[in-house]
């Protein structure tokens, strides 16, 4: 799937399809767990993370080899939310494959998402940067915080545009605030770059965030199609929906399962279209803002060989490719 980024530097292409992220927590554990996780949270993808973490580098004149820790560890957390939340979420299917849970079972899931989680600390402390292991630490508790904040919030039927907003921020905009922030951490750059590039991450996740809620109704995507709308779980575009819907909004709250709604015929796509363009246009404004970060970075800082809009080229590539994600 990385082969899709075609426009991007073929160095950092290459270090992506390289990545070996068994030999990143060591191959040492029981042989099941091992094949578990390769048949399911670390098989395929578009290694997005590690994409941005290795682009990153790039930007700052970084030794892409020397930061291949940083790349497999943000994947392997990732890996880790994913084998939790598909229990969580009862999810049957991740990437048209069946998911963690349902090929070993909600406990090998969750004992594995806690085994590369373990790893991951290890292997950074290792490392001898504390600073770097804070940084993930935080990232695993805003993991741990969001997950329960959403799972809280669905349970109580409670929703509010800043709870929609502190899940995203929590569950996604976290992990991809280490693409970016790592980086600049790891090169020694000066605080001010580290913020930049610190709310490069947050807004890029956001966006992601809301585009991935955009997905879930679908048909291209590759979840579960209307995963949210049977667990009854509120994301953003349904957020949008019973805002603009008191009917919905007043059934719903009084217990009404969302899927029950949708199967009355309560509820369209056709009354779904304001709020997907109004989650795509949240998305597009946390990527402009992604845009002019990017700008303020490339002039704080600088590259041996390459020009500001060279280096920014390939960033601005990934803003584009999220913009126009549809699956």
């Amino acid at each position: 799937m990385i082969n899709l980024f075609t426009d991007l530097p073929s160095t950092v292409i290459k270090r992506v399809d390289q990545l070996h992220l068994i030999q990143a927590y060591g191959g040492d554990c029981h042989l099941a767990v091992d094949k578990l996780l390769q048949k399911t949270v670390l098989m395929g993808g578009k290694r997005l993370r590690p994409l941005m973490t290795y682009l990153m580098a790039d930007f700052f004149d970084l030794n892409l080899s020397d930061v291949d820790h940083l790349a497999s560890s943000i994947e392997l957390v990732h890996a880790a939310s994913l084998a939790h939340d598909d229990v969580v979420d009862g999810a049957s299917t991740r990437r048209g494959l069946p998911s963690i849970n349902q090929v070993g079972g909600n406990k090998a899931a969750v004992l594995a998402g806690d085994y590369l989680l373990a790893k991951v600390i290890v292997r950074l402390s290792q490392s001898g940067n504390l600073i770097l292991v804070q940084e993930m630490s935080q990232i695993i508790e805003a993991l741990a915080l969001g997950e329960w904040i959403q799972h809280e919030a669905a349970k109580n039927r409670h929703y509010s545009r800043q709870i929609i907003e502190e899940i995203a921020l929590k569950k996604t905009a976290s992990v991809m605030s280490w693409c970016t922030t790592a980086p600049a951490l790891f090169g020694d750059k000066s605080p001010a770059v580290v913020e930049y590039a610190r709310s490069f991450g947050t807004n890029l996740g956001v966006a992601f965030q809301l585009i991935d809620d955009c997905l879930d109704f679908s048909e291209k995507s590759n979840k579960d199609l209307f995963l949210d709308l049977d667990n009854g779980m509120i994301n953003s575009v349904l957020f949008e929906l019973l805002q603009e819907n008191a009917k919905l909004h007043e059934a719903y709250g009084k217990g009404e399962s969302l899927r029950s709604l949708w199967d009355s015929g309560e509820f369209t796509y056709e009354h779904l279209t304001g709020p997907l363009l109004k989650v795509r246009q949240k998305a597009t404004e946390h990527l402009n803002q992604c845009r002019e970060l990017l700008t303020v970075l490339a002039k704080e800082t600088s590259h041996a060989s390459k020009s500001e809009e060279v280096r920014k080229k390939p960033l601005l590539w990934i803003l584009e490719y999220l913009a126009c994600r549809d699956s």
